[in-house]
């Protein structure tokens, strides 16, 4: 069974494929100021555990992904990255709505992130879809000046 879900722009959402860490790899980088490797991405795609939703055109062009993982009854939402291009289309949104889709078939009842207290963007999407805010963690997030910000740590229960 092939799972898609439809994007706006055109696009739709599929799962990652192992193919997909070089682009990955490059979108990540282009949102936050330590990118992650392409062996990673690579990595995590070749996983049960850590289903990957990548939003692309009828040719397979990424626009944006979501990568999140499983463990028992939780699944954390370990990044999601959106093409500066594609940024303010509801691309994040239509990523995390198919990942909770697809996660009522799965065990996870309630999802975890983090995101950076500045990152007003996210967090104002992460609350329209019933994240609330459980937790901080101060200096856990690099900055490039060489000092750190904090994280929130966000919640919300799935279906």
């Amino acid at each position: 069974m092939i799972k898609l879900w439809m994007a706006p722009g055109g696009l739709h959402i599929e799962p990652g494929q192992t193919r997909d860490a070089d682009e990955l790899a490059r979108i990540h980088a282009k949102g936050f100021y330590r990118g992650w490797p392409s062996a990673e991405f690579a990595s995590f795609l070749s996983e049960r555990d850590t289903p990957v939703y990548v939003a692309c055109d009828a040719k397979r062009r990424i626009a944006g992904f979501a990568l999140v993982r499983i463990a028992a009854d939780e699944a954390e939402l370990l990044t999601i990255a959106v093409d500066p291009k594609w940024r303010g289309k509801g691309l994040g949104r239509a990523l995390l709505q198919a990942a909770f889709a697809d996660l009522l078939t799965s065990p996870a009842r309630r999802m975890f992130l983090e995101v950076s207290e500045e990152n007003a963007a996210a967090i104002k999407l992460y609350q329209r879809l019933g994240f609330t805010t459980i937790a901080q963690r101060q200096g856990y997030y690099p900055r490039a000046d060489g000092s750190a910000a904090t994280a929130l740590v966000m919640a919300t229960d799935l279906g």
